[in-house]
């Protein structure tokens, strides 16, 4: 399927307004694991017939580590210009697959002057399957699949959003497994709050690790996630655990690309 990703600047060129902007971030830009988490939301986006832009090489890290990791000034530095880029193009309503994106954006951008509508990918998946727009034939490839759901912190216990993700699952027809510690009790993967940039402290055990073996325990196919971050965190857990070929990793949006065959 051929992928198109139109930029802000190109759809202004044409007098033409996108109906939101898909904010991909960091690591839905350069990692390469996530690139495919940007990937398949775009062929989603694709086939919805969607009318979206990206902003390309305008778009700068919102300077949620910078800020976690205690630099202010560096944050103000970068929200300021993000804001200054989004009001030029008059944006409105921003889609992310980051929930730490997700989190700057909304709640955030608020006390330098950046009001907008955000929503995450996964609340925006849900929303296509209720309106009746995504509708996957029997359940697709993972009907009957036991499929655990790990809870990022920026997702769950600062965004609320927890149902979301789990509908979207629901909609492939596979058996939802929890965890142990899950959605306003969920564990964290160990890379929020800027740790993944760092070198881990003192302990007997990684946080990730921790958190695999819950995943594991589950006897789930399928840890499926909605962070880039955890993301890079439980695959390397999974990758470890020597489960990689018995286990697999994916976003919500590759659980519907794949399920489409898109």
């Amino acid at each position: 399927m051929e992928i198109k990703v139109p930029t802000m600047a190109e759809m202004a060129a044409r007098g033409e307004e996108a109906e939101i902007l898909f904010w991909v971030g960091c690591a839905g830009s350069f990692d390469q694991r996530a690139q495919k988490i940007t990937k398949a939301f775009v062929k989603i986006l694709n086939k919805l017939n969607i009318k979206f832009a990206v902003l390309g090489p305008e778009e700068s890290c919102t300077g949620d580590p910078a800020r976690r990791a205690g630099n202010e000034f560096l944050f103000q530095m970068m929200a300021a210009n993000n804001i200054s880029v989004l009001n030029v193009y008059n944006v409105k309503k921003i889609v992310t697959a980051c929930p730490h994106c997700f989190n700057m954006l909304k709640n955030e951008y608020k006390e330098l002057g950046g009001e907008y509508e955000v929503i995450h990918h996964s609340s925006f998946l849900q929303q296509m399957i209720d309106d009746g727009r995504i509708r996957i034939e029997g359940g697709g490839v993972f009907k009957g699949k036991k499929i655990t759901f790990h809870d990022s912190c920026y997702l769950g216990r600062n965004g609320g959003i927890y149902e979301a993700p789990r509908r979207v699952i629901e909609a492939l027809d596979a058996e939802l497994v929890e965890m142990k510690r899950s959605r306003s009790n969920g564990f964290c993967c160990g890379a929020g709050g800027a740790q993944v940039f760092k070198e881990a402290e003192h302990g007997n055990k990684e946080v990730y690790t921790e958190r695999t073996e819950e995943a594991l325990a589950t006897g789930a196919n399928i840890i499926a996630m909605a962070c880039p971050f955890c993301m890079t965190m439980l695959s390397t857990g999974v990758t470890e655990k020597d489960k990689s070929d018995e286990v697999k990793t994916l976003d919500i949006a590759e659980l519907i690309a794949m399920a489409e065959d898109l």
